[in-house]
């Protein structure tokens, strides 16, 4: 399975179709006054013409109506074949389908659905003054080379305010934190500011629960967990990584906090996203108990990614994650997590690589 889901994201028509040479790194050089926005709205991006590997337009027609069908029926789709949702979103949802899909694969939809006028009139009401003005200090560092997000009245920058003032007000317990930021971004420019501030409640409450509260013990504990998984998968990596000092939470939470959004090329984080949002959930379950399995569901996405580049001995972790045991809580014991972690991948000899 590692295999397959590595072969799907180097093809080259795939990533041809998905390509962008500045995505998330945008923010090392402002905008020139000319330049063309390529095909995700990044200004001066490698994308605005399709390059000598960009799918037929056959294919791409044909990979888009697969979608239009499964999502005409997607209760029946989702309990009957996920399978194949599941392999479709690991090729890549198309680029025009994933404003319809992400809703449906993260249950936006239902929230929605079920809070009739929730957003319009959080969206209306005045946010508390020490969250708006510290979400408006980070607007502007949001993809600031994207075009939505160029001008500060611009409809980009203003919907993602909206959207993390809703936020603010809906959960005041947790108020705002800036990671959301960039997880909102990503969001607004594929979706309506209402349809965005759903799928950010999902996956805050849902799929991230614990991670962008004020004490972010999730992220603490997925960081043991992450560590564990390095100890046992590159130890060379983490040998040298403990010898100059450098612990996880130097540079695992802008990965995790951030889905990736600011840390890989943005037709990359877009392809993670897809599997993320279609998988995290299934292997992970809804309960509580399951809350610390995520730290593996995106390293293993990470391994499958970049499988080919990995010791043989480390290929294949996707399957090991997914047929991995459940995850204590948050509340129990790390040392405990990282047990169980280290019991999935049992000694030998020296280790991989």
């Amino acid at each position: 399975m590692a295999q397959a889901l590595g072969e799907d994201l180097a093809q080259p028509g795939e990533l041809q179709d998905d390509s962008s040479s500045l995505g998330s790194d945008s923010e090392l050089s402002g905008p020139g006054p000319y330049r063309q926005a390529d095909r995700y709205g990044f200004i001066g991006g490698s994308a605005a013409e399709p390059g000598p590997g960009h799918p037929p337009a056959d294919l791409i027609r044909q990979r888009e109506m697969k979608w239009v069908e499964m999502t005409s029926h997607w209760e029946k789709t989702m309990s009957r074949r996920y399978k194949k949702v599941k392999m479709q979103c690991r090729k890549g949802i198309p680029s025009a389908l994933r404003a319809r899909c992400w809703p449906l694969l993260c249950g936006a939809h239902v929230c929605q659905k079920n809070s009739p006028g929730t957003y319009q009139n959080l969206a209306e009401a005045p946010g508390d003054p020490q969250w708006m003005e510290t979400i408006g200090r980070d607007l502007h560092r949001q993809f600031p080379l994207h075009e939505m997000f160029v001008s500060p009245q611009g409809h980009g920058q203003q919907g993602l305010l909206q959207v993390l003032k809703a936020y603010t007000l809906y959960r005041p317990e947790q108020g705002y934190c800036q990671a959301q930021g960039p997880v909102a971004a990503v969001l607004l420019m594929h979706l309506p500011p209402e349809e965005a501030f759903w799928c950010l409640v999902q996956i805050c409450e849902v799929y991230l629960p614990g991670y962008y509260g004020p004490h972010m013990e999730a992220v603490r504990l997925d960081a043991e967990v992450f560590m564990a998984l390095l100890r046992r998968l590159l130890p060379r990596v983490h040998k040298h990584l403990q010898k100059v000092g450098v612990g996880p939470l130097l540079y695992l939470p802008e990965w995790f906090l951030c889905l990736f959004a600011r840390s890989l090329p943005f037709p990359t984080v877009l392809r993670v996203w897809d599997a993320f949002l279609s998988e995290a959930l299934h292997w992970t379950g809804r309960g509580a108990e399951a809350q610390n399995e995520k730290a593996c569901v995106r390293l293993s996405a990470a391994l499958g990614s970049w499988q080919a580049a990995l010791p043989t001995s480390v290929r294949g972790c996707w399957d090991l994650l997914a047929g991995a045991p459940k995850w204590p809580t948050c509340s129990q014991s790390r040392q405990q997590s990282c047990r169980r972690v280290e019991g999935v991948w049992p000694r030998t000899g020296s280790g991989p690589g």
